[in-house]
């Protein structure tokens, strides 16, 4: 049977790297307010339909979150529209749902990749770095690893991802990188097969969208280096 939302939710919070926060801010929930650990958050979220909340890392940067309200820190809270290509556009980010990001020095250069959960912020798998990686390459594989990483949990949550060409990739399950493969970046492309391999001997009922910057800022997975 099917798991509902917010049992998901609750389960996926708790995956994945210790937490960075020590404040979670509630938006809505049951009882809006800053609190201090994740067991007093998801009290308030867990089982309320449209709770919006978001981990911080200091408790004063919580408090003037409370205070401004979520639309400088998780987009407008409103109904997401979609495309005819089903694609969420400018409405607000789902926060039940997973956030994956790459970051590269160079092109190609030092590559790493990682995923967040998109409510809070907090880390759940970060790899890399590989020599001699491009950006769309670390997307790529970010995506693919998320859907894994959901599909062993049994999570069928979104993943967003602020490349259209990582997305292209995946939904081609193939990764059209022009990048020469060399002794150095050999395994970068091993790790590459097995990504197209899994993508086709796979199916999964997660979404992947776009995540639009312009409305939304920088998705909650990014590295911070620009």
């Amino acid at each position: 049977m099917e798991r509902g939302r917010d049992e998901i939710a609750f389960t996926f919070a708790g995956m994945g790297r210790k937490n960075p926060y020590c404040c979670y801010v509630v938006w809505n929930g049951r009882a809006p307010g800053v609190y201090d650990s994740w067991e007093e958050c998801a009290a308030q979220v867990e089982g309320f339909t449209g709770a919006v909340y978001k981990g911080f890392e200091s408790r004063k940067d919580a408090l003037n979150a409370f205070e401004q309200g979520p639309k400088n820190y998780i987009g407008q809270q409103k109904s997401p529209s979609r495309s005819r290509s089903g694609s969420q556009e400018a409405g607000a980010p789902d926060p039940l749902s997973l956030s994956v990001d790459a970051a590269c020095s160079g092109n190609p250069g030092r590559l790493e990749y990682r995923g967040v959960d998109t409510g809070t912020g907090a880390e759940v798998f970060r790899v890399g770095p590989f020599e001699e990686g491009t950006v769309n390459i670390g997307e790529f594989l970010a995506i693919v690893h998320g859907l894994a990483f959901l599909k062993e949990r049994g999570l069928n949550l979104p993943v967003y991802s602020d490349s259209q060409t990582a997305i292209k990739w995946v939904k081609d399950k193939r990764a059209n990188t022009r990048l020469i493969r060399t002794e150095l970046n050999d395994d970068l492309f091993k790790l590459i097969s097995r990504a197209e391999t899994w993508l086709h001997n796979n199916t999964w009922k997660n979404p992947v969208h776009k995540w639009n910057t312009a409305a939304w800022g920088e998705i909650p997975a990014d590295f911070g280096r620009k």
